[in-house]
């Protein structure tokens, strides 16, 4: 069969060559925002996987904006020097291009890894006094944020751009806004945790300005022969809060500017949220931002079956998948997914004993 999943795309000056895309994944493993031998680990081994793209776990343009004491930086020469080494082992063993995102959580930083509770930190754990929008806490028993001031935007802002500058002299083919997940720049566009009085608050518009303006400052930095992107929400999944009006208009406004995709994901503003979680639960999202708009579009949620995938793109659902956990379960899914789907792809040389043209266990493994 002719696989659509496994088709080429071109974003901006960068080429896929195929559909599918490891989302990034926090891995609350790092050092004071430096990548860690674990990091050493498990990129390299995904920038194994033939995914079409690999994009870096979200990354913290400052210290307080890292959600968790582990979470990887990219603000300091030291985050810079620590990322430059792993990505070198990527690229001795891959040519797959290889993305970064960029975040900051807001209200949801200066938090415990999840495998600790994943809630607020408690005194004795070095809380930091934590940034957003207004001074509304994420939940009960979460820390109270301080309303960024304008002038603390206009840094943050610089911030963002100082990043992207820092992954521009790392080599990296592609940088992805995060605005999705309850972090700070869908902080700033859900009526639930924006309500501020002035010229960032209140209407939609005014909603949209602050993330806006962080996205314009990346387009500024990053070449047109690399790959600019957001990931954006388009639901709350909570009454009152951000939907399709808002993804839509987030969406439209980045193509104005000149990003090349959007990654349509949901929930994360706040608990208590009523998410419907199934198979391709987000999909629907993703086709109504590619309709109602002229962007690239990336779907994500519970992609797991190679011919869901599949269907997902031949029929014009969006433009790419992205999988997160379905590559923690299975490094290999892009090669089981072309075995699947009848597509022959190359394995690394070393890896080549495992072909299922050459090996009859994969039938005894993947009957």
């Amino acid at each position: 069969m002719t696989s659509k999943l496994f088709s080429p795309i071109q974003l901006g000056g960068v080429t896929l060559p195929n559909r599918i895309a490891v989302a990034p994944m926090c891995q609350y493993s790092a050092n004071d925002g430096c990548m860690s031998d674990w990091h050493a680990m498990h990129l390299p081994n995904l920038a194994l996987s033939g995914a079409g793209l690999l994009v870096i776990e979200a990354t913290g343009v400052t210290r307080e904006g890292r959600i968790t004491h582990g979470c990887v930086g990219l603000y300091n020469d030291d985050n810079e020097a620590a990322l430059a080494k792993v990505l070198a082992a990527c690229r001795r063993v891959s040519r797959m291009p290889i993305g970064i995102q960029l975040a900051h959580a807001g209200r949801k930083a200066s938090t415990q890894a999840p495998w600790v509770g994943g809630r607020a930190l408690a005194a004795a754990e070095s809380p930091w006094v934590t940034q957003a929008p207004s001074a509304i806490p994420f939940g009960e028993d979460w820390h109270t944020p301080q309303e960024l001031s304008v002038a603390e935007m206009r840094r943050l802002v610089d911030a963002f751009a100082a990043s992207a500058q820092r992954a521009l002299r790392l080599g990296l083919d592609a940088i992805e806004l995060h605005a999705a997940h309850g972090y700070l720049m869908h902080q700033f566009l859900s009526p639930l945790s924006n309500r501020r009085k002035d010229d960032y608050g209140g209407s939609l518009e005014n909603r949209l300005r602050f993330p806006l303006e962080v996205a314009r400052a990346l387009r500024e930095v990053l070449p047109r022969d690399k790959c600019l992107g957001a990931r954006i929400t388009a639901s709350d999944w909570l009454e009152g809060g951000a939907g399709a009006e808002e993804a839509l208009a987030m969406a439209r406004a980045l193509e104005f500017i000149g990003y090349d995709y959007v990654c349509v994901s949901s929930g994360g503003l706040a608990p208590g949220a009523k998410m419907v979680v199934g198979p391709g639960y987000q999909v629907a999202f993703a086709t109504q931002i590619k309709q109602g708009s002229g962007i690239a579009t990336r779907a994500a949620g519970m992609i797991a079956d190679p011919h869901q995938a599949e269907a997902i793109i031949s029929s014009g659902q969006a433009d790419m998948v992205a999988l997160a956990r379905g590559f923690l379960d299975d490094p290999r899914w892009v090669w089981h997914a072309a075995e699947r789907l009848g597509v022959k792809l190359e394995y690394p040389p070393q890896y080549a004993r495992s072909h299922p043209d050459t090996w009859p266990g994969a039938k005894l493994a993947r009957p």
